[in-house]
């Protein structure tokens, strides 16, 4: 198969991570894959060469803007691909156009988001031949309510750091509160500074912030306001954030918008039970009572009764740590995610 993948800029978030570990993967089996970005550069540009992907971008250079994509129709017919695979929101905008452009190529739309759809994104769902949700979450709420039912399929997140299946934990103390997120205001990292200052006293913790963003700045003069300068860290962004998770002792989430969050996929693997709002396709993650708590309707007592008693427990986060790298290791395989986009592509091209 000629198989195209769609993406506005390799950022270092989650839906510009799973691109990048498809459009690896589809090379590896043998496929021909292309990558067109918008816009120029990224973080994730760097993995790339030697993959057997072939990168192309649109922007000559770097305008800023997300959503120009010019010459876009004009490069899939260059490649002529039997499969266009479109990632994130401003390239999904593009897949009806897409579709209409390129009727005998089958367009797949994909929702990885918990978040609104614009309009353009919406039409799109329409118009593409298949669409691929991450969660059933996202399923339900998005794509059924604009595209049949028999357009669409469930294909939950890959695990992107294969070395979390190898890690041997070793917990530090004072237990570790790790959050692996972008900075962005719906990531919601500054309820989570003040739900763990108000943690008991006596209570051992710290908290590790990894990322980056356009609220990190916020998030940092918040700890400080708050008093917890030298229990909270900020590393910054990680390439490879498995030694994190390993000296982790819980994994927390107060984000208010996901489809399935990636960190929590990565959390469970590494085994570190979670503690996190019932936000989107969260509870698709973890096992509630199991394998983690799941709190509903962003209620901060119970969120902070959830991480108290674990903190206060390590009988019951080792228990719930064995209980999770079981469940979740066998769930967010990434052969398994590879090869399911595979056998769909198959699929959709048996049918034209």
């Amino acid at each position: 198969m000629k198989i195209l993948l769609v993406q506005d800029r390799l950022r270092g978030g989650g839906t510009e991570r799973q691109t990048v570990f498809l459009a690896r993967g589809f090379a590896a089996r043998g496929h021909a894959v292309q990558l067109v970005t918008f816009r120029p550069g990224g973080v994730l540009a760097d993995e790339l060469p030697g993959s057997g992907v072939a990168l192309r971008t649109l922007q000559r250079f770097d305008t800023g803007l997300d959503w120009f994509a010019p010459g876009l129709v004009g490069a899939a017919r260059d490649f002529a691909p039997d499969i266009i695979l479109c990632m994130g929101r401003m390239a999904n905008c593009r897949a009806g156009g897409l579709q209409r452009a390129l009727p005998r190529t089958a367009v797949v739309a994909t929702v990885r988001t918990g978040k609104a759809l614009p309009w353009l994104y919406r039409r799109s769902l329409r118009s593409a031949r298949h669409v691929v949700a991450n969660s059933d979450f996202a399923r339900r709420t998005l794509v059924e309510p604009v595209a049949p039912a028999d357009r669409g399929t469930v294909i939950p997140n890959a695990l992107l750091h294969v070395r979390l299946l190898d890690l041997v934990p070793a917990p530090t103390e004072p237990p570790v509160l790790l959050s692996v997120a972008q900075f962005r205001p719906e990531k919601n990292q500054r309820e989570l500074l003040e739900i763990v200052a108000a943690l008991p006293a006596q209570l051992p913790w710290r908290l590790v912030l990894v990322g980056d963003g356009p609220t990190r700045a916020a998030c940092e003069r918040d700890a400080a306001a708050l008093g917890l300068a030298d229990r909270v860290a900020f590393p910054g962004w990680q390439a490879d954030p498995a030694d994190f998770y390993r000296t982790a002792a819980v994994a927390v989430l107060t984000s208010r918008a996901e489809s399935l969050p990636n960190f929590l996929v990565e959390a469970q693997c590494a085994g570190l039970p979670i503690v996190s709002y019932a936000v989107g396709g969260a509870a698709e993650c973890f096992r509630d009572g199991e394998t983690g708590r799941l709190i509903l309707g962003a209620d901060r007592a119970r969120f902070a009764a959830a991480l108290t008693e674990l903190l206060a427990e390590p009988a019951r986060r080792v228990a719930m740590a064995a209980a999770a790298r079981a469940w979740a290791r066998d769930r967010f395989d990434p052969a398994r995610q590879i090869d399911a986009h595979l056998a769909l592509f198959a699929q959709l091209l048996r049918r034209s």
